[in-house]
């Protein structure tokens, strides 16, 4: 370092001064500083990383990586220590191409998907293409890493240490194909920065996560910025264009110069033409490029079918050659947590978890169930703490104009009163019962089922805690499905 330029990627970075370091790893958190360790302070919401440069000066940091804030935040620290300082505009996104180039190996096929709701499922529906063709292959995002080799994710799209941390090691397992999620708070932070994408998709725009953007349009900046920013010309961007953002975002890939794939129910690349609908799946009807194909699927819900096409254009996007691609959809499975069949009553009626945690989620996820069912529909919702409170009454809205019945009960309450959660979502739900123990809430859903019946909890999915307080508890949407349906039914537990 010193004052020897080095590039990463395309940023060439200068170290204001210190002597040439041999750096032996990278940090985020001053906790996890060792000696020869490059700490990177950025900026945060709350606070500047700067406020802990003295922290990782006394572990033994023998570089830093800040902005102008942060370095004088810690000037006389730095002053007193012999570390060398790089200064630049954007650290976030120097320490993702630092992160790529220090960790070195990717594997060799990647796609990514953003988009308010279906990110998780397209990115499993794509690794499980890849599968089926015969490649190595993994998704990463809010489930984890899944598929040929595992790993748990804190968050759906990781800081760039713990991201590219987690590519070179799949690429060293031999993992050759992988498809991660795009969130807009991992893209606005840059963690997907150095991730070398051969394709990327979009799914839809919907409200959420606006107490972190603070308007409609930088929630949408920030998902753009997957074709803006992280896929590189030459890739290829996969669109679903029956979204209302779609036309917009294709004309933002377009003008990149990006080949577009596009997806939707209209003239498209892959077009869905029709769906037949059953008790447990569907018949499919679409063309590829004016080509008419079949396919069934063993999947309950009318967006699985859309979530499906996005991800066989990616695959196709990425290389895969269509046809085979489309023999591999028959044989595609739910992804956990995700319109997941979670029980079965004596009588017939159905019990489905579902992630839906968004208004228009638990309307899309209620609406695509609805033609499987014969008789009622039971809704379970709720609404999360110390997030988006603009949302609450819509989804009692959503939930009390799909369902015939509903429970309000509470999600992740995190810091927030329970009580104060679900009056905001009985606004929207007036007619709704309210349970505030979860497990009670399943439980009285379930009983309420009568032949024919289906209900579907919304809200957590695949998730194995309630966060109350500053506690995670354990606790399993579809494993208290099943301890409800064998109470009621009296089978042994």
């Amino acid at each position: 370092m010193g004052e020897t330029a080095k590039t990463l990627g395309q940023l060439a970075l200068t170290a204001r001064r210190g002597k040439d370091p041999v750096i032996a790893g990278l940090a985020l958190d001053s906790r996890q500083v060792r000696d020869g360790y490059l700490f990177a302070a950025l900026p945060g919401t709350r606070v500047h990383g700067g406020e802990f440069i003295q922290y990782a000066l006394r572990m033994g940091a023998a570089a830093i990586l800040t902005d102008a804030e942060g370095a004088g935040i810690a000037e006389s620290e730095l002053a007193a220590s012999d570390a060398a300082l790089v200064v630049v505009e954007d650290p976030r996104q120097a320490l993702a191409c630092a992160a790529a180039l220090w960790f070195g190996g990717q594997p060799d096929t990647m796609v990514a998907v953003t988009g308010t709701n279906g990110k998780t499922s397209v990115s499993t529906f794509v690794r499980q293409i890849w599968t089926e063709l015969g490649h190595t292959a993994v998704n990463l995002g809010t489930t984890g890493v899944e598929g040929a080799w595992t790993a748990p994710l804190a968050h759906t799209t990781p800081d760039p240490i713990t991201l590219h941390r987690c590519l070179a090691e799949a690429a060293a397992a031999g993992v050759t194909h992988a498809a991660m999620e795009a969130s807009s708070h991992g893209l606005e932070q840059r963690r997907l920065d150095g991730v070398h994408l051969k394709a990327a998709g979009f799914t839809n725009f919907t409200q959420d996560h606006l107490d972190y953007h603070a308007t409609f349009e930088a929630y949408f900046a920030a998902k753009a910025a997957l074709f803006r920013r992280v896929l590189p010309p030459d890739g290829v961007a996969v669109i679903n264009m029956d979204d209302a953002k779609g036309a917009e975002m294709r004309a933002i890939a377009a003008a990149r110069g990006q080949a577009i794939l596009t997806v939707g129910r209209g003239p498209c690349d892959l077009s869905l033409i029709n769906q037949r609908f059953d008790a447990t799946g569907q018949e499919l009807l679409f063309a590829w490029r004016g080509k008419p194909h079949q396919a069934r699927l063993n999947l309950i819900g009318g967006f699985q079918a859309e979530n499906i096409l996005l991800a066989s254009g990616l695959v196709i996007a990425s290389g895969g050659d269509p046809e085979p691609v489309f023999e591999t959809l028959p044989h595609l499975s739910t992804v956990r947590g995700r319109m997941q069949l979670a029980a079965t009553r004596d009588n017939g009626a159905t019990v489905f978890v579902d992630y839906a945690h968004t208004p228009d989620a638990v309307s899309t996820a209620l609406r695509a169930l609805r033609p499987h069912v014969m008789g009622r529909l039971v809704a379970i919702v709720g609404a999360g703490g110390d997030r988006d409170a603009t949302k609450r009454p819509l989804m009692g809205q959503a939930a009390a104009a799909n369902a015939d019945i509903v429970f309000v009960t509470d999600d992740n309450p995190r810091s927030e009163d329970p009580a104060v959660i679900r009056a905001a979502v009985m606004q929207g739900a007036p007619e709704a019962i309210e349970v505030g123990d979860r497990a009670e809430a399943i439980l009285r859903g379930v009983d309420a089922l009568e032949p024919g019946d289906a209900l579907l909890i919304c809200g957590k999915g695949h998730e194995s805690g309630q966060i109350v307080g500053d506690r995670v508890l354990p606790f399993d949407d579809v494993e208290q499905a099943s301890i409800a349906v064998a109470a009621l039914e009296g089978r042994g537990a």
